[in-house]
C-alpha cells in the first residue's frame, strides 16, 4: 500500500521538523527535547506527534533523510567529476556523515531496543550509491571489491579518528588499496 502524498502545508511542517530534529539529535542524542524541536520547526508539539508518533520514529526519519542525502550525492558527483575523483569525494562525505553520528549511540540503541532494525533498508540505499560509483570506475578498481567491505572500513575510520586531515589520509590509503594492479 502506497502512502498518499502530504498536502503542501503538511509537507512543509514535516520538512521543518526533520530540519530542526537533525541538529538537535546530533547535539543531544536520544535526550533531544521534542518540544524544543517542535518550537524550532515553528509548529506545535501535536503536529510533531501527528507526523512522528514517537521519538524513535522521528529519529529514524531524520537518519533516513540524511542517508538518502548522502546516497544521492553520488549521482551529483558522477555528473561533475571523473569516476575515481567522484568515488574519493563520496568516501569522504560518507565518513564525515558517520563521524557526526558518534554522539548518537544512545539514540541508535533506543531505536534498536524497540525490537526492529529500520536501518537495514537504509544501508541498502547507501550500498546502491556506492555500487554505482564502483561500477563507474570500471577497470580502474580491483575486481574483488565489495561495497559492504568498503562501508565497514569507512565506519572503522569514522570511529578511529575525528581528525579531518588524518581521515583524508586514511581515505586516500583505502582508495589506493582499491585500485587495480597495473
Amino acid at each position: 500500500m502506497t502512502e498518499r502524498p502530504l498536502r503542501a502545508d503538511a509537507q512543509r511542517n514535516r520538512d521543518a521538523l526533520l530540519a530542526a530534529a537533525a541538529p538537535a539529535f546530533a547535539a543531544k542524542g536520544a535526550d533531544a527535547s521534542l518540544e524544543e524541536i517542535a518550537r524550532q520547526a515553528g509548529v506545535a508539539i501535536g503536529t510533531l506527534y501527528r507526523h512522528f508518533p514517537s521519538r524513535e520514529a522521528l529519529f529514524v526519519a531524520v537518519h533516513r533523510a540524511e542517508m538518502i542525502n548522502v546516497a544521492e550525492h553520488a549521482d551529483a558527483l558522477l555528473i561533475t567529476y571523473e569516476p575515481l575523483i567522484a568515488l574519493r569525494l563520496w568516501l569522504g562525505r560518507f565518513t564525515e556523515f558517520m563521524t557526526a553520528k558518534h554522539g548518537m549511540a544512545d539514540a541508535f540503541r533506543m531505536v534498536l531496543a524497540s525490537g526492529e532494525n529500520p536501518f537495514v533498508p537504509m544501508r541498502a540505499i547507501v550500498l546502491d550509491a556506492l555500487s554505482k560509483l564502483i561500477l563507474a570506475c570500471g577497470y580502474e578498481l580491483r575486481s574483488d571489491i565489495d561495497g559492504l567491505d568498503i562501508l565497514t572500513v569507512l565506519n572503522g575510520i569514522s570511529l578511529a579518528t575525528d581528525d579531518v586531515e588524518q581521515t583524508a589520509r586514511l581515505i586516500d590509503l583505502v582508495l589506493d588499496g582499491l585500485r587495480a594492479p597495473r
